[in-house]
């Protein structure tokens, strides 16, 4: 089946972003790059650090309330309803819930092309991109590192911890159908 949805799924500061521009450039087709952090910031501020919405712990911790699983719900069934229509689309996502989250991913794509890749990084290094960017909880990216992949099966992994962007971007490409 022809891939329409290619979804990556990493912690924080696993270097998602950088692959998916990359991503962009390489594949010969145009695709839509969208994200969890798309999502959060189309959310009303009042959600971005509520109980019902989601919150940022000081350590780095995310919880997620209702109304935020609620937005997340219609936000998945309108990408899948953008892929059915013909665009192809590359999901940045962070599964905070594990395969939780991919269940939920793959309920909403359903008899979509679909390609699962896990975006792998040590903590450590994670960490490190992490402050030098500035505009994450710190902390986030040690605690996401490895609790985002639990249970969760992929097509293919990549890991940045010494493999730059570009190079990820090529071998995910490789897969594309």
């Amino acid at each position: 089946m022809k891939t329409q949805v290619i979804v990556l799924n990493g912690g924080s500061s696993s270097g998602k972003s950088g692959i998916v521009r990359c991503l962009q450039a390489v594949l010969p087709d145009p695709w839509l790059a969208l994200g969890t952090d798309t999502m959060v910031d189309a959310m009303p501020a009042a959600l971005r650090a509520s109980d019902a919405g989601i919150a940022f712990g000081p350590d780095g911790g995310v919880s997620i309330g209702p109304e935020f699983r609620a937005l997340e719900d219609a936000w998945t069934e309108g990408v899948a309803a953008m892929a059915r229509a013909g665009a192809r689309i590359i999901v940045d996502e962070v599964f905070l819930s594990g395969a939780a989250g991919r269940q939920r991913w793959s309920e909403r794509l359903g008899g979509l092309g679909v390609l699962w890749v896990g975006v792998r990084c040590e903590g450590e290094v994670a960490a490190g991109r992490e402050v030098a960017r500035g505009d994450r909880v710190v902390g986030m990216a040690a605690a996401q590192a490895e609790t985002v992949h639990r249970g969760v099966v992929y097509d293919l992994e990549v890991d940045t911890t010494r493999t730059e962007s570009l190079v990820c971007a090529r071998t995910i490409a490789e897969h594309v159908r």
